[in-house]
């Protein structure tokens, strides 16, 4: 009944079609508190689950819960590396497990293709050379990592004189390992006066076909200005640092 480590990529490996066996069941189904999964160019990503499992059949490999495409029978699937828990006894036939799955954006096998929607499947391997694969009705965004750059001048500034904002938007490009420009983009620009806690939004600026972003505002006051950009559905959100102003 121990967890384990599953440690093969399977991005693209296949089921085979009619392995899968009956009196398994699988609910309680978190992933990744259901947020999108966000992934740059070399850092590895840990993307937490939890289920629960219930059978009264004898398994030998490690329940997993993890992204799938394609047929639940023949689906290609989305990790590096899959951690799971050893059970936790609920009762005879019940067992919760909690898992760390692994994606790693520097392996040959995953690319730009794997941005987009993918649904979550549970399997655990039976006795016998035969597995239980459930869909569970659930979906999850894989979506590329997106960085912002900040500078305000001139720094300072006279009350009432313009103020220069410019930035870049790149995107993570998971064939080349690189963050090139992402133009075309929708970006707010934000602004937190000194002493205030938190930022508001001033306008919104388009970026060229470079990535690259400037606008012009008035000086009023000190403090802070930033970009913020709210993702798409293969791209994640973003937001510079901040660049500080003294209006005088």
């Amino acid at each position: 009944m121990a967890g384990g480590a599953a440690a093969a990529f399977t991005a693209v490996a296949a089921v085979p079609a009619g392995a899968a066996e009956n009196g398994v069941s699988f609910t309680r189904v978190k992933f990744n508190a259901g947020e999108p999964i966000v992934i740059g160019v070399s850092q590895e990503v840990e993307v937490p689950a939890s289920f629960r499992m219930t059978t009264t059949r004898r398994w030998d490999g490690g329940p997993t819960v993890f992204p799938y495409r394609g047929n639940i029978d023949s689906s290609h699937e989305l990790w590096n590396t899959i951690f799971t828990s050893d059970c936790i006894r609920v009762s005879a036939s019940v067992c919760d497990f909690t898992e760390t799955l692994v994606i790693d954006p520097t392996h040959y096998d995953f690319g730009n293709e794997d941005a987009g929607t993918w649904k979550i499947a549970a399997r655990v391997f039976l006795e016998g050379d035969a597995h239980d694969m459930d869909d569970e009705g659930l979906t999850v965004q894989v979506k590329r990592n997106t960085r912002l750059t900040v500078n305000a001048s001139p720094e300072p500034v006279d009350q009432g004189k313009p103020i220069t904002v410019t930035g870049k938007v790149t995107r993570a490009n998971w064939d080349t390992h690189k963050y090139p420009s992402y133009g075309g983009r929708k970006v707010s620009l934000q602004f937190q006066p000194e002493g205030a806690t938190s930022y508001t939004t001033v306008k919104a600026v388009y970026a060229d076909s470079s990535g690259g972003l400037r606008t012009t505002v008035t000086a009023g006051a000190s403090g802070t200005w930033r970009w913020r950009y709210y993702g798409n559905s293969t791209s994640g959100p973003s937001t510079s640092s901040g660049d500080h102003v003294v209006v005088q």
